[in-house]
């Protein structure tokens, strides 16, 4: 390929001159050709990354004069750099010896080259791209060398050494989007390595002694060890990237999606950073600065700058970093929690530059709504960023507008994008803090008449007593007071200053009527609040009057929500923490709804109002536990084992008596998955949800590490785990708030312990202070990378018990053995998760439905399975697997839905290795009765129409054009345009049991028509494709189908039949046995006859099934003649063969046969191609088309059993075994490596000579 020109060193290093004339040089590389030193220079490649063991020819040009050579072109083979030679030779050599200036020459040839590149990439529909050459030969070097699609994208390749035992290798290891893959070649010994990231359980970077930099890959099955890495940090940072990614593919089921709106690679860029590396550092750095922030989850990171920040609380100028993204401009200090700062460009009323001073370089002043005003300096590129933030700044306003004439009175004023009254998080600062007056409305009604409650539910049920005021009213009044003091000093809102005394005052507790409030700024759900409006009420609305699984659920836990607060005593309180749990599971169907969703919403909803407890929840579920709340709690069972390398880490001397009780694991789900609200007083806990909102999950660490050091000794005498819970459960009852105005709320435990000497109380606040002083010094940046090594472990433990649980209760149904099973379900699940990032026919997420049973979750479609039937059943074999894959295919998929799931994939397959001789005839016979018999056009359309209608739907004239134009058995696929994925599968699956209704008979299996009967015997033809024993299993073939004919004949004595009809069918039946099916006696036919059959058979075969009408109309093609009676033998033909007819130019692509009634010869069944045209003769009339199929010829599965087991050949051929492992591996592999390799293992390294 021509390649942009590129300066070349030296350029008779290791290459030999090939042809050469005075501006081209033809090379070819040293080894390449077997002249010798090949595996020197072969290592040499390798090592030094050079692109000439992928392309080992190349073209250099060189001015006259002149010692400099330039590459401008590559090949892999001679036949193509040959080609570019003498392109070159004819178009370029004569213009150049025109040009008397070696710079002219320079200047033309160099841009001819890239005019050619160009131009072939406009030609061939190929878009620029920012990766650079050098990384295009990488990606070519990894497609080529695993044998990769090229779906599969390269993200970058790093040079390291594999260690295989005591011995390393240099190489490259490959980072791909879904594998990990390791390649060397060391004089004249090639070893490669290929891992699936969704195969790795576990990822670490170890330091020894000898290493100080390695980095150890797990698998179930082997560990793998790589070192000597230039760049080890950047190395394991993006492994972990792209596991987590496989990691969040095996939850989400989602492929990777590249972004394409990254900004152009500059000029001084790495040469070896791809495109997709830099979106993947994006990512990495927009989830960081989301974490940092609380940002919503879709907000990316544009770019942060060095810079000081004037702080007036303090009158200091403050050195940090700021951070500019879509929407928002966010600061932090250098010096951690010294201050912090978020800005909404939603907020920004002005930007502009100040003057510049000795004092005061390069700033820059950012004006707010709430009349705030902040000046950063010390900007590097001030003008720059000036110009993204109003960049930024243009495409905010255009939003607002557009909010404003969709929502209209969700905004209040032209100057103000977000109001709430009575809020201290408002953008205007002259709002009271007062609670809403008792007159005013406690519910709204909005346009469409939805009820949504406009107060928290404490302010309508809290109860004080008159003699309750006491010094603890006089301290929550002072707490207010606090709290005013430091808005007044800080700022109040979004915008406001967040420091350490910000953090200080929310430990030492949030005053009752400001605490929603804060829950909403601290926990960032006020930013998605304002920038949604309306979007709670429409999911309302949507959700009303529907149910699903989530909302049993849901109606079954209302009323263990708080059952001893009086806010949900009542059917008011009931029906909000109905809409909000409701509308979430709408909202976001892949959690739904979780047990504990309950009990934390229940307290949202007691300080905030229903909107904002609704988006609190989507922070708390979203953002702040991360798959905490789906069907398999991962994100809880992740952080349990995170408490428990805490645990490990700090209090040491309890961590082998807690891991010998199992008491962590109990105890932490239940902590953490309710934030300590089901296991303390509420008054309580509804503090550490403070603190948790401030400061994030650290806090529950701290708090859960804090309450297991204050009972260590009395957990160490502990003798079981009910013991120990019981200690820990007295413990969190005790725990008590001196400072709360609330009454005394009687807490489920207290109420269900036994009459035991009370515990002393325990302070909630020092017991909070005692949490941060002793285990303060864990950070969130530790958290997380607790957490990756925990996600990989947690998940891929939950997929061995998936595939343990679905084993077991699979393995009494099938003849495979459990090591068998998990080794087919691997492969299944292997297939599917295949197909979401290298596509498929189907979207995936049809495909894997999580509410299903386990066994029943992932289904492939006819695609998926074609391929599989072609690696693991023993029937496939050629072309015709496709036609039998069909059959097989409809025959397993029980209900309709175009879709198998691993049970009915797993009983086809049992059946067809393992199974007996009766059952696997059994399946075979199956599967071309009338029941199954599906065309095959069938499953290859159903993907196309759907794909059509999604673009037709709505034209009524394109719709009725599909309803004539596919057969009247595809109308219930043109539906799907119209109807979600769900009704279809309900209407495929009342359409399936019409159809299995109407086929079934007074016996299990149905009786094959003649037409049946024919499609069975050609398939069994195809199946003896390169068998040994190919010809006696034809003649067997043929023997049992003579038979089967004439025990037809017979049972058609036995039914009452109308005489006319009898006896034409009779005629024509007796037409094909004695005309394709009687056997010569003593006759053998060469092997390559039988073989010319079956070629003929299958190059039919799909024609032949593509639809029941299409059956007949063959069959009817084929004139059969009926010459004398029974007695006198049977119509006698000539056979023309190709080579007799080759001359004929009208007949050169068919084989002829005369049909006449004089000669007594008769014809064999292998003997006719499927392309063989039966001509009559001249004096002998044709037969009536009605006599083409005979309709009332049939046999039963016994009839056909008991003929079949006459012939021992066909006998020794089903009754063979069949060996499942082999298969197994040998679909591993090609499904690894694209090709079958020999090694052992999938993911052992695999070494061959040179």
């Amino acid at each position: 390929m021509w390649v942009n020109p590129e300066e070349v060193l030296l350029a008779n290093a290791l290459w030999v001159t090939e042809r050469a004339n005075p501006y081209f040089i033809l090379q070819r590389r040293k080894g390449h050709g077997g002249d010798g030193g090949g595996l020197l220079v072969g290592t040499l490649d390798v090592v030094l990354d050079s692109s000439a063991r992928v392309a080992p020819y190349r073209i250099l040009y060189q001015a006259p004069d002149s010692l400099v050579y330039w590459t401008i072109a590559c090949g892999c083979s001679r036949k193509e750099i040959t080609e570019h030679w003498e392109w070159l030779e004819q178009n370029l050599l004569q213009t150049l010896s025109i040009f008397e200036n070696e710079n002219d020459i320079n200047t033309f040839v160099r841009g001819k080259i890239q005019g050619i590149i160009a131009e072939y990439n406009k030609i061939n529909g190929i878009k620029e791209d920012d990766d650079t050459e050098k990384f295009k030969e990488a990606i070519v070097k990894f497609h080529k060398l695993f044998g990769m699609p090229e779906e599969e994208k390269l993200v970058n390749y790093y040079s390291c050494s594999y260690w295989k035992g005591k011995v390393p290798r240099q190489g490259w290891v490959y980072l791909s989007i879904n594998h990990l893959c390791f390649y060397s070649f060391l004089m004249g010994r090639e070893a490669k390595l290929v891992i699936r990231w969704v195969d790795i359980t576990q990822l670490e970077k170890n330091a020894t002694l000898l290493f100080p930099d390695m980095i150890k890959v797990s698998t179930r099955s082997s560990e793998h060890f790589f070192s000597v890495f230039l760049n080890i940090s950047e190395t394991f940072k993006l492994m972990e990237q792209l596991a987590n990614i496989a990691m969040r593919q095996l939850l989400d089921n989602e492929g990777f999606e590249q972004d394409r709106s990254l900004p152009k690679l500059k000029k001084k860029s790495p040469k070896k950073v791809s495109a997709l590396k830099r979106d993947l550092d994006a990512r990495a750095k927009s989830e960081r600065y989301r974490a940092l922030f609380r940002l919503p989850k879709d907000e990316k990171l544009d770019g942060h700058t060095d810079c000081t920040l004037w702080t007036p609380f303090n009158k200091m100028h403050i050195l940090g970093q700021m951070f500019v993204s879509t929407n928002y401009i966010c600061f932090t200090s250098k010096e951690e929690n010294l201050c912090s700062l978020i800005i909404p460009l939603r907020e920004v009323t002005i930007v502009e530059k100040a003057d510049s001073s000795s004092v005061l370089p390069s700033p820059l002043s950012i004006s707010t709504k709430n009349r705030m005003t902040f000046l950063f300096a010390n900007l590097k590129d001030r003008d720059f960023l000036v110009q993204r933030i109003s960049d930024f700044l243009q495409q905010t306003t255009s939003k607002i507008y557009l909010d404003k004439n969709i929502s209209g009175s969700y905004i209040s004023s032209d100057d103000e994008v977000f109001t709430r009254s009575s809020s201290l998080i408002s953008a205007s600062p002259h709002k009271s803090l007062s609670s809403e007056s008792e007159g005013e409305r406690q519910f709204n009604l909005n346009d469409n008449g939805i009820p949504t409650a406009t107060q928290a539910l404490m302010t309508m049920y809290r109860r004080r007593s008159p003699e309750e005021f006491n010094p603890k009213l006089a301290k929550e009044f002072l707490k207010e007071q606090a709290w005013k003091i430091h808005f007044a000093e800080y700022g109040q809102g979004v915008c406001m200053y967040r420091t350490e005394k910000t953090r200080d005052l929310v430990l030492k507790g949030i005053p009752e009527s400001m605490r929603g409030d804060l829950w909403l700024l601290f926990s960032g759900a006020i930013n998605e609040m304002a920038t949604h409006p309306g979007y709670y009420e429409d999911l309302v609305e949507k959700s009303m009057g529907k149910y699903n699984l989530a909302t049993e659920e849901i109606e079954r836990d209302l009323h263990r929500s708080l059952p001893e607060h009086p806010a949900f005593q009542n059917e008011m309180g009931i029906a909000a923490l109905r809409r909000v749990l409701t509308a979430y599971a709408f909202r976001n169907p892949n959690i739904g709804y979780c047990q504990a969703m309950n009990i934390v919403t229940s307290v949202l909803l007691l300080y905030a109002k229903e909107e904002e407890a609704f988006w609190l929840l989507v922070a708390l579920c979203e953002r702040m536990l991360p798959d905490y709340y789906n069907t398999r709690v991962v994100g809880a069972l992740v952080d349990q084992g995170v408490f428990e390398e805490l645990a490990r880490d700090y209090i040491p001397q309890l961590y082998d008596c807690m891991q010998d009780l199992g008491v962590i694991s109990t105890i932490s789900l239940s902590w953490f998955l309710t934030l300590f609200l089901s296991v303390m007083p509420f008054e309580s806990a509804v503090v550490v949800v403070d603190c948790f909102f401030c400061e994030g999950i650290k806090v529950i660490f701290q708090l859960a590490l804090a309450v297991l050091d204050a009972n260590v000794d009395k957990l160490l005498n502990c003798k079981d785990d009910g013991e120990a819970m019981t200690v820990l459960g007295r413990y969190l009852d005790s725990i008590t708030n001196k400072d709360s105005t609330l009454p005394p709320i009687p807490h489920l435990h207290s109420l269900l312990s036994d009459d035991v000497e009370p515990y002393p109380e325990v302070d909630i606040f020092r017991l909070i202070r005692s949490s941060y002083e002793k285990f303060g010094s864990i950070r969130a940046d530790l958290i997380e990378q607790m957490r990756f090594k925990q996600r990989l472990k947690v998940i891929q433990t939950l997929e061995d018990t998936t595939k343990r649980n679905v084993v077991r209760t699979i393995v009494t149904e099938t003849s495979f053995t459990i090591d068998e099973l998990e080794e087919l379900y691997a492969l299944f699940k292997a297939e599917h998760l295949t197909s979401c990032y290298w596509g498929g026919n189907s979207n995936a997420t049809e495909r894997h439905d999580p509410s299903l049973p386990y066994l029943e979750q992932y289904r492939i479609d006819f695609e998926q399975f074609k391929g599989m039937f072609a690696l693991l059943f023993p029937w496939a074999c050629g072309t015709h697997s496709d036609i039998l894959a069909a059959r097989l295919f409809r025959l397993l998929d029980e209900n309709g839905d175009l879709l198998i799931n691993f049970r009915e994939f797993v009983s086809g397959l049992s059946a067809a290795c393992h199974g007996d001789l009766t059952e696997k005839l059994k399946l075979l016979y199956k599967m071309h009765t009338k029941v199954c018999l599906v065309s095959l056009c069938e499953l290859h359309l159903s993907f196309h129409v759907k794909m059509l209608l999604l673009k037709v739907r709505n034209k009524s004239n394109n719709l009725r054009f599909l309803h004539g134009l596919f057969p009247p058995s595809l109308g219930n696929l043109l539906a799907i345009g119209k109807k979600s994925s769900q009704e279809n599968r309900n209407y495929l699956r009342m359409w399936s049991q019409e159809n299995k209704s109407k086929a079934k008979t007074t016996k299990d299996l149905p009786k094959l028509n003649q037409g049946q009967f024919i499609e069975l015997c050609k398939t069994m033809y195809n199946m003896f494709s390169e068998d040994p024993n190919e010809q006696d299993l034809y003649h067997a073939t043929a023997a049992v189908t003579s038979l089967l004919l004439e025990i037809g004949e017979v049972g058609k004595l036995f039914s009452v039949q109308p005489p006319n009809d009898t006896d034409s069918s009779n005629n024509c039946s007796k037409a094909i046995q004695s005309e394709l099916f009687q056997k010569k006696e003593h006759q053998q036919y060469p092997l390559e006859q039988h073989k010319a059959f079956r070629g003929s058979l299958m190059a039919s075969e799909e024609e032949a099934a593509c639809t029941d009408s299409a059956l007949g109309m063959q069959m009817e093609d084929i004139k059969l003649e009926d010459s004398s009676p029974r007695d006198n033998g049977a119509c006698s033909s000539m056979l023309i063969s190709d080579d007799d007819t080759k001359d004929d130019s009208s007949m050169s692509s068919y084989s002829v046969l005369s049909a006449g009634s004089h000669d007594e010869e008769k014809l064999h069944c292998e003997d006719i191609g499927e392309d063989t045209v039966l001509v009559r003769s001249n004096h002998t009339p044709a037969l009536r088309r009605s006599t083409s199929i005979d309709r009332d010829w049939a046999i039963t599965f016994e009839q056909f059993l008991a003929s079949l087991l006459t012939e021992p050949a066909l006998v020794r051929y089903f009754d063979k075994p069949v060996s499942m492992m082999a298969r197994i591996t040998n679909a591993k592999n090609i499904r690894m490596r694209g090709k079958p390799i020999t090694s052992a293992s999938d993911y052992e390294i695999s070494t061959m000579s040179g």
